[in-house]
């Protein structure tokens, strides 16, 4: 599987450093109003990409943050905190802020069928573990006190700027927010690790330190986080493209310095979703949210077609015509899915199902090429083969694509009245399912785990049997 790194700008072979294990890292929303659909393109990507290595096999431990402290209103350490921000707008507690956005930002990933995280972690429950990494940078003399606050020294590293080739002038704080320098700085690319009560006498939240009462800096959050749960090495951490810099930058440069050594193998961003205006943002006023989609009658799977119709590293515009274009492919694609008519004597043809699945996993196996995995679902309707292995593969397609196809097809057959089939939609894609897998133990020689899938199905009724042909079923 290639994969394109954003740390070396290159493609590269996919390895973890543990054979068959993946240790996988993603930012996770800053829970202080509801997460835009620009923001959800990313964690659908991610929840793609997630998926696809436990398609091809691999054991996947994936941990995401939830940031309920030290996120400020600037990503360059300025302005108030965006908890703050969120609790003065609503006159609640940032705590309750956090609960309610951090509920709303699942209930949409539910809708757009991102799988959740191993582990999610919220910010406020990691505080020892950020004050000792920020303890462990003074003591190896990268970090300094000025001002009542603790600041990460970036002149002490060799390369900083490590995602890019992007002069200071360029990338500085200063100059990229147009905000008056902090004077506490010795150079302006620090970032802060802990602010204290010298600084925001108004934050809610606040804890003994040995710098001082105060918080965490927002970049020290996702260091801590991973650490604590995956270690000191990452196979992989995802992102949007606009938390390269300064976000991950950061997050490199204090994890590195803790560790000593090379902290993640391979960064994958995802790139904006725009509109016809530019980028994305709450700020601009641009907050296009799910409940607003479907509001105007768009099912959020509609939405998460859209993501998966292009490349994860070109910029997408959105508009309202282009959902509605994804929106009647969605349901011509659905229709004809529904029209497909399984029998119960077929048998899958193994030869076209592999030739399908090739045309799958070449795709994705290709820089998570989500727009040719798309073209490989249509080509399965036109493979020159029986219904029962097209529905076997679209279900094995769905294991990643997760677009609802199955279900929706089940409720238009509904709704017109007809089953397509004399078997239960999803007792049928169960019965494939378990049939795939275990025609996977058997090439595999795991005969024990095949046997138990056999003695699975025959408990429930469904008696399989094999021929030259392949797998054929029937249901008592």
């Amino acid at each position: 599987m290639l994969l394109y790194n954003s740390l070396t700008r290159e493609k590269e072979e996919f390895r973890p450093r543990i054979e068959g294990r993946v240790s996988m890292y993603t930012c996770g929303p800053t829970v202080y109003h509801f997460a835009h659909i620009g923001n959800l393109r990313t964690y659908t990507m991610e929840d793609v990409l997630d998926k696809y290595f436990r398609y091809l096999g691999y054991e996947v431990t994936r941990v995401m943050n939830i940031t309920d402290v030290g996120h400020l209103s600037s990503d360059g350490d300025t302005g108030e905190d965006k908890m703050l921000k969120g609790a003065k707008r609503e006159h609640k507690t940032v705590m309750q802020i956090a609960e309610y956005y951090t509920d709303a930002f699942f209930r949409d990933a539910d809708k757009l069928n991102i799988k959740r995280p191993e582990v999610i972690e919220p910010a406020t429950n990691c505080i020892p573990e950020f004050i000792d990494m920020v303890k462990a940078l003074l003591d190896k003399g990268f970090a300094y006190e000025a001002g009542g606050n603790v600041y990460f020294d970036t002149s002490k590293l060799d390369k900083y700027y490590v995602f890019g080739d992007f002069s200071e002038e360029d990338l500085a704080v200063g100059v990229r927010d147009s905000v008056e320098e902090d004077g506490n700085k010795r150079n302006k690319a620090d970032f802060v690790l802990w602010f204290t009560k010298s600084k925001f006498d108004d934050q809610e939240l606040k804890w003994e330190s040995p710098f001082g009462v105060g918080y965490p800096g927002w970049h020290i959050e996702c260091s801590c986080i991973a650490r604590k749960h995956l270690g000191e090495y990452l196979d992989i951490h995802c992102g949007g493209i606009d938390n390269a810099f300064p976000h991950h930058t950061n997050e490199i440069a204090q994890s590195e310095s803790t560790f000593g050594h090379e902290w993640c193998r391979h960064w994958m961003h995802v790139h904006h979703l725009n509109t016809n205006s530019g980028k994305m943002s709450k700020s601009k006023g641009e907050f296009l949210t799910v409940p607003l989609l479907e509001e105007r009658g768009y099912d959020p799977l509609v939405y998460r077609f859209f993501c998966l119709q292009s490349h994860y590293r070109k910029n997408l515009v959105f508009s309202w015509e282009n959902l509605d274009n994804a929106k009647n492919a969605y349901e011509k694609l659905v229709a004809k899915i529904a029209a497909l008519s399984p029998k119960q004597s077929e048998s899958i043809d193994t030869a076209a199902f592999e030739a399908g699945r090739r045309r799958f996993t070449d795709a994705l196996d290709n820089d998570l090429n989500t727009s040719l995995a798309v073209t490989a679902l249509y080509d399965v309707l036109k493979l020159d083969t029986n219904d029962t292995t097209k529905l076997a593969l679209i279900n094995d397609f769905e294991r990643v694509l997760s677009l609802g196809l199955l279900e929706a097809a089940a409720k238009l057959r509904e709704a017109d009245g007809e089953d397509g089939s004399s078997i239960d939609p999803e007792l049928e894609s169960y019965i494939l399912d378990m049939i795939e897998r275990r025609r996977e133990a058997k090439r595999a020689r795991d005969f024990a785990l095949a046997d138990s899938i056999r003695d699975e199905l025959a408990a429930k009724g469904i008696t399989l049997k094999d021929t030259r042909e392949g797998t054929t079923y029937t249901v008592s």
